[in-house]
């Protein structure tokens, strides 16, 4: 597990994830032309629940969608 420090709604927080769902997400943010910071707001700003969860539910719905746009 990999923890970083962001900053959500003003607040200090940290996520732990898979190194692995990091480069993901950091690719995801890449794609879309946003800092992760950014994706991370936007995913937190539609999520329920756990943050953590709600990002490795993003990164697998994202690669559902690329891969059914194939």
């Amino acid at each position: 597990m990999k923890k970083r420090s962001l900053i959500i709604a003003g607040h200090a927080t940290s996520v732990s994830l898979e190194p692995e769902f990091w480069e993901a997400l950091d690719k995801i943010a890449r794609h879309k032309g946003l800092s992760t910071q950014a994706l991370i707001d936007k995913i937190d700003t539609d999520r329920t629940g756990n943050l953590a969860r709600a990002i490795r539910i993003f990164i697998l719905q994202n690669l559902r969608n690329s891969i059914s746009s194939s």
